[in-house]
């Protein structure tokens, strides 16, 4: 079984939206103008494009916007998209481009990516405990270490979950690009994680990650 860095809590429940019909035909329904359409389309995948936001990025003060600038950005372009049956996909790129952006951006403006913990949202009393949201900020903290292509397939394939396959396509690369990206990023992960206390249970416990040739 492979090892997974169960830190990061989910994003709340898709919420329904009231359009009937597969993505493909809800794009087609914007193009038409259809009375309904966009919001549908915000409804339908809002949770999703917040959740990759989020595993990528984790505590971040501007999270709202650039889930905002994902959808300006997809509404901007839609008519551009060759097989409206992959709009999931398509959105999941836009957000893994808008997050590379913004990581850039914070890089040279020498900002920081995690909250302090004084600014950290406040959790309900059935959340995550004290250990675990200061192994969140530690697990952001050593990943602010790696170059930016390697932090996103690390954040995708062991944060989210994905598959090589749909780490791949979502940073619009070939498979085996996103193999090297991810054994560098496990090298200089570990490499980090070690320096941060807060780890030590998940690392010493234990914890390894999955060799990035597993599908």
């Amino acid at each position: 079984m492979r090892a997974r860095l169960k830190l990061i809590q989910s994003p709340p429940a898709p919420r329904g939206d009231a359009f009937v019909g597969d993505d493909a035909e809800l794009v087609q329904a914007f193009l038409r103008g259809d009375p309904g359409a966009r919001d549908a389309l915000y409804e339908r995948h809002a949770d999703h494009v917040h959740r990759v936001l989020y595993r990528i990025l984790g505590f971040d003060r501007d999270l709202a916007d650039l889930h905002h600038d994902v959808f300006v950005r997809a509404l901007r372009s839609i008519a551009k998209i060759e097989d409206p049956r992959s709009l999931k996909g398509w959105l999941t790129m836009i957000a893994v481009h808008v997050a590379k952006s913004s990581i850039t951006r914070r890089r040279r403006q020498r900002w920081l990516w995690f909250l302090p913990g004084d600014e950290l949202p406040e959790v309900a009393s059935s959340g995550p405990s004290g250990e675990v949201l200061d192994a969140m900020r530690a697990t952001y903290a050593a990943l602010e270490a790696l170059p930016a292509e390697e932090r996103i397939a690390f954040a995708l394939r062991f944060i989210d979950d994905m598959e090589l396959t749909e780490v791949a396509e979502a940073c619009t690369t070939s498979l085996a690009t996103v193999k090297r990206r991810l054994a560098r990023a496990v090298a200089r992960f570990e490499a980090e994680a070690r320096r941060h206390p807060a780890l030590e249970p998940w690392i010493e416990g234990g914890t390894r990650w999955a060799n990035p040739s597993d599908r």
